[in-house]
């Protein structure tokens, strides 16, 4: 059974963001400007995307 999956885009500039927000970007794995990255469909990681809103946008498949 395929486990679902959001792709997840960073679409706005961590650098003048507090550190807590800063963090929340990396642990995503996103480093560089409107990369996008693959992530389980978890209430963990919508949560994360969902504390820096901002910064984040979650792509359709």
């Amino acid at each position: 059974m395929a486990e679902n999956t959001i792709k997840i885009k960073l679409i706005g500039s961590p650098i003048c963001c507090p550190e807590p927000q800063k963090k929340i970007v990396r642990s995503l794995g996103l480093k560089k400007m409107n990369r996008v990255v693959v992530r389980p469909d978890t209430p963990a990681f919508r949560g994360m995307v969902l504390k820096v809103p901002h910064l984040l946008a979650i792509v359709d498949n």
